[in-house]
């Protein structure tokens, strides 16, 4: 496994992310386990879950499934660089979501007691809260950092300008602010590299880059379909269908250079400027293992071009991207 510094900070993740999101729905606690264990084995130590993940609105399903893995020993919670959120929904009572310094102090305490640990490692925003003031966020945040209930803080789902607004408020604070931002990034979505990416180059933030396979779609979804003829989802048919040509392109490519489209579309992204790592959620063990065939994989200029001409990016950072 390889690692690499999470942003600006000190902090060693493996350029592989393991998401939970399907531990409790998808996959069965026992299944989600046993991804665990192989993760760990293969030196993945950068687990990602959020207090909504796992169904059934306010109890945490998935934390606590990741929480009794934990629980395990075998030095599982000291090796693990150990990731949730906050935001979501938890019940229809008020104040029972976004980012009011009551929510966040109380989530946190919630999501403790399911993971069964004493501190989160990297406690992320799940969305910008627009009647959240940054002072009222961070001063929050500062007081889960002064207790030692959260080390570091991160964001997912900001616009560039969202980055910019919470690290300046945090500078003025002289606190570290944001070190992460969970964005959506793959291949076929690009539109971070316009504003997101450059905000977090200059605000030293570590991009975890969520969908990488665009739910599957970039996974080898035309082949699949045409070898067992198995019917996917309305939603990753949606997906499918506008890019459909592209991505029987893509899968062409991969063909031919004797390449799997999940591990290339892996790769990619481990080699874009400012991405720490991409989030992969595997439901099983052996999806598992395509993701970390993709660390090792080393792609040429001539493949980096030909993708860039299958799937073009929105032509560089703002503005010229789209002006002069």
């Amino acid at each position: 496994m390889e690692y690499a510094r999470l942003g600006r900070t000190a902090l060693r993740v493996s350029r592989i992310c393991l998401g939970t999101m399907n531990f409790g729905r998808e996959a069965s606690e026992a299944e989600g386990h046993a991804v665990l264990d192989a993760a760990l084995e293969a030196g993945v130590n950068f687990v990602d879950t959020a207090n909504t993940y796992g169904g059934r609105r306010g109890e945490g399903v998935t934390e606590q499934i990741v929480g009794r893995w934990l629980a395990g020993g075998g030095g599982r919670r000291e090796k693990t660089v150990l990731c949730t959120k906050v935001y979501g929904r938890m019940s229809d009572w008020p104040n029972f979501n976004g980012l009011s310094a009551l929510t966040i102090v109380r989530e946190c305490e919630n999501s403790l007691r399911r993971l069964g640990t004493d501190r989160i490692d990297l406690y992320q925003m799940h969305h910008v809260d627009r009647d959240a003031p940054w002072e009222e966020i961070w001063q929050a945040m500062e007081t889960l950092v002064a207790q030692g209930k959260v080390l570091y803080v991160g964001s997912s789902n900001f616009a560039g300008w969202h980055i910019a607004q919470a690290s300046e408020a945090a500078r003025a604070r002289h606190v570290l602010g944001l070190v992460s931002e969970q964005s959506l990034y793959n291949l076929a979505q690009r539109s971070v590299e316009l504003e997101v990416l450059p905000a977090c180059r200059a605000y030293g933030l570590g991009l975890i880059a969520w969908s990488p396979l665009f739910g599957g779609v970039l996974g080898g979804m035309v082949r699949k379909q045409a070898v067992s003829g198995r019917r996917t989802s309305e939603l990753a048919r949606g997906r499918l269908a506008p890019i459909y040509e592209r991505v029987q392109e893509f899968e062409d490519f991969c063909a031919e250079r004797g390449l799997e489209p999940a591990e290339v579309a892996l790769a990619w992204l481990l080699h874009r400027d400012g991405v720490t790592a991409p989030i992969v959620g595997p439901r099983s063990v052996e999806q598992l293992g395509g993701a970390l065939r993709a660390v090792e994989l080393k792609l040429d200029d001539d493949t980096l071009g030909r993708l860039e001409e299958i799937f073009p990016g929105p032509g560089g950072p703002a503005p010229e991207a789209y002006a002069w």
